[in-house]
């Protein structure tokens, strides 16, 4: 006697030969949604860096705006191609000029050094308007 198979939702399935090229495309669509969802995160996380309100954060960063906007200043005023970038003679200059402002005249110096920096940022602000 024959045996009756059935042809529905159980029935035999067929071989894997030919779906290769379908797993490939199913494994790179993967990885590239993985790679996507990767970068997602990691610019989410740098917004929420960028906008950590907590009070050591907010210090820190306002202590690394002031530093450099003090190495603006070191720029603009030449120091650095005056000493070719060398940081220790640099270092130097600016000791050698808080000795002077700690030196028994450092009313007179430090008010000489204001009237100079307030003239040259006016001459700029004149430049560039």
């Amino acid at each position: 006697m024959r045996v009756r198979r059935r042809h529905g939702a159980r029935r035999a399935r067929p071989s894997f030969n030919g779906v290769g090229a379908k797993v490939a495309a199913l494994l790179q669509s993967t990885d590239r949604a993985l790679r996507l969802n990767r970068a997602a995160m990691l610019r989410a996380e740098a917004a929420e860096r960028r906008t950590d309100s907590r009070v050591w954060v907010v210090q820190r960063r306002t202590r690394t705006r002031h530093l450099i906007e003090l190495g603006g200043l070191v720029q603009k005023a030449g120091l650095v191609e005056l000493t070719d970038d060398d940081r220790a003679t640099l270092y130097g200059a600016l000791l050698d000029i808080a000795g002077r402002a700690r030196g028994d005249d450092a009313g007179d110096t430090l008010a000489l050094w204001k009237r100079r920096g307030r003239r040259a940022f006016d001459a700029e602000a004149e430049k560039v308007e």
